[in-house]
């Protein structure tokens, strides 16, 4: 390796860090002050709880290309606010972390003092958003405390590339660039294909959206693929899977579907529906999930208007293969 111009590259990683922190400093500070302004408007009364949504709808409507102000992110600024208002000294590192720390900690965390740790710890040791959620499910605070330990210095060490911390969606639609993908690009080509496919099937089936955001409470989820079928008259969800079939692929996909029922589905439209794809090297597995309170009538309705399992797990087999030919 050419060592002559490690100096510069340095410099470049360094502005580019100092500008994601920048940016993600300045969305935590409007999302405190929607959350004051709205927070002090209510308390006097001035505001009921409704506006809330009057204000979403009203972003909506005049500024669509704004993402991040759903209702339920406006609640959650208004929350965060009143989490912290009383905690000064925390005010700058509530502004180090990204905003999906916050929400972690402040949702997840039941006393101030398990809050004040777990910011302190997402700023000291650089947590990765995953990092962090298994510190708080694995009761680091608590073993810490009960422990009376120092903490290691070995994940300080071996963590630092600090711009991980800020890898947010809220940042990216913030600054209204693309989405931020996770995924391994296999399962991305998968579903953008197998996207493509589903709109090929015929003109029941309107594309909304992938990476389709769903918040519930203060964790955000996201489907893969959603439809709106226009003979069923309802929400089609589509999850892909790069791996073999777990019963838990099942579980997360109706868990989807009552979040789509009770917050997105319209009163005049029906149960949602999902259909769950997986594909490892052996076999491709396609199931239905269905909302409990259907009848057999529209049990057999959705079903005989549903792409066929057989030709959907053709198509995977093919996409799949033509991924990793590809690779």
């Amino acid at each position: 390796m050419d060592t002559r111009f490690t100096d510069i590259l340095q410099l470049i990683k360094q502005s580019r860090t100092n500008a994601i922190k920048a940016v993600n400093a300045e969305l935590i500070n409007l999302y405190w002050n929607i959350g004051e302004y709205i927070s002090k408007k209510i308390e006097l009364s001035e505001w009921g709880d409704s506006v809330v949504v009057e204000l979403a709808n009203f972003i909506q409507k005049h500024e669509p290309e704004i993402k991040g102000f759903s209702d339920k992110n406006i609640w959650r600024m208004k929350q965060f606010y009143e989490t912290y208002k009383d905690f000064p000294k925390l005010s700058t590192l509530l502004r180090e972390i990204s905003w999906s720390h916050n929400l972690a900690i402040f949702s997840r965390c039941k006393t101030a003092e398990e809050r004040e740790f777990y910011v302190k710890q997402s700023k000291q040791e650089s947590y990765s958003f995953r990092e962090l959620e298994r510190q708080i499910s694995t009761a680091l605070f608590e073993r810490t405390m009960i422990g009376n330990s120092k903490l290691s210095t070995v994940l300080r060490e071996s963590n630092q590339d600090v711009t991980n911390t800020f890898k947010d969606r809220y940042i990216f639609e913030f600054l209204n660039l693309p989405d931020l993908h996770n995924e391994s690009e296999l399962q991305r080509g998968l579903v953008r294909q197998m996207k493509n496919f589903i709109l090929e099937l015929g003109k029941d089936f309107l594309f909304i959206g992938e990476e389709y955001k769903l918040q519930v409470g203060n964790s955000d989820f996201y489907i893969d693929l959603l439809f709106y079928h226009r003979g069923l008259q309802c929400l089609v969800a589509f999850e892909l899977k790069a791996d073999k079939f777990k019963p838990e692929h099942l579980g997360q996909l109706n868990f989807y579907l009552e979040a789509l029922d009770r917050d997105v589905k319209k009163t005049n439209e029906n149960p949602s529906l999902g259909v769950l794809l997986c594909k490892d090297k052996d076999s491709e597995v396609v199931e239905y999930a269905l909302s409990r309170s259907l009848s057999p009538t529209m049990v057999s309705e959705y079903t005989t208007q549903l792409p066929d399992k057989k030709l959907l797990q053709q198509k995977l087999h093919e996409l799949f293969d033509n991924q990793t030919d590809e690779k």
